[in-house]
């Protein structure tokens, strides 16, 4: 079988039918769409001659790994492809500089508390060392961003994050907070010093990683938001540049320029990291996405 049989009367007008193409109502970019990943769908399945067992076993996989899809997304590269796809935009606009953007990942957590000066990001106690960050928010031009909000977010010594860890262990907002920035843009916080972690065990996501090969391991890691008035939001996170998994990130998360290297002192670490936003040339470019997120 070829592809010329995704030609015929039979499969086209199942796919107008199955698109919603052949009616009058609905939404017209998203009939498009669809009928295009229905047809690549079928395509992969004519071009590796997918069987009707091999069908039905990738439906249970994803029927059963629905609560980890957050995990699976970054896992198989297509959250790292949006980031590629907006750069690629970026420049075909002609827009450059600014500090990189990457992956979100699933657990950001809505409403952390808003706090102001060095800011304590940890409110369970914990068995490692400390963290010490900080740096300055500045625009294209070099100017401190003003009233610049910082949203941090990261695991705990054991790699769970507050509000998923499977333990219980964690009071809600644990190394999570919001930091509202002075006019000179500049931040600090501190917090006990997260570990990289893996995917869980025997998971949805293990189990695909082992299939294919992968590992499903994350490098001690920082995620970012930070919002302000007149600037492009942006999203992204460092990696801690001596990890052994720094370059060797399962959730494509490593980018150029995101990769610092602690200073350490025993089991305490600082880093110094300045963050260059772009200008905002619509009110959309100050949101964030439209993306489904936490609320605790």
């Amino acid at each position: 079988m070829t592809n010329d049989f995704l030609q015929t009367p039979a499969v086209q007008t199942l796919l107008d039918r199955s698109a919603g193409i052949d009616q009058p109502g609905g939404d017209a970019r998203l009939k498009a769409i669809t009928r295009d990943l229905l047809e690549g769908l079928m395509a992969t399945i004519i071009k590796h001659d997918i069987t009707e067992s091999e069908f039905w076993q990738a439906i249970s996989f994803l029927q059963n790994g629905a609560q980890e899809l957050g995990l699976i997304v970054p896992g198989v590269g297509l959250e790292h492809f949006m980031d590629l796809v907006m750069d690629e935009r970026d420049a075909e606009a002609g827009r450059t500089g600014g500090t990189p953007r990457t992956i979100e990942g699933p657990l950001y957590v809505a409403g952390a508390p808003i706090v102001e000066g060095d800011a304590n990001l940890t409110s369970d106690p914990d068995e490692t060392g400390t963290l010490r960050m900080q740096g300055q928010v500045t625009g294209p031009d070099g100017e401190p961003v003003k009233d610049a909000i910082l949203h941090v977010w990261h695991a705990n010594s054991k790699g769970f994050y507050s509000h998923f860890d499977p333990t219980g262990e964690q009071t809600p907002f644990n190394n999570r907070r919001r930091i509202k920035l002075g006019d000179d843009g500049r931040y600090s916080f501190h917090s006990k010093m997260p570990n990289g972690y893996s995917v869980p065990p025997q998971g949805a996501t293990d189990v695909l990683m082992q299939a294919l090969g992968r590992h499903g391991n994350r490098p001690a890691h920082v995620h970012f938001f930070i919002e302000a008035p007149g600037y492009r939001t942006l999203t992204t996170q460092i990696n801690f540049g001596d990890d052994p998994f720094a370059r060797d990130d399962f959730a494509f998360g490593t980018r150029d320029g995101l990769l610092p290297v602690p200073e350490r002192d025993g089991i305490d670490a600082g880093i110094v990291f300045d963050f260059s936003l772009q200008r905002a040339t619509s009110h959309d470019e100050e949101e964030f996405s439209a993306r489904a997120r936490a609320e605790a």
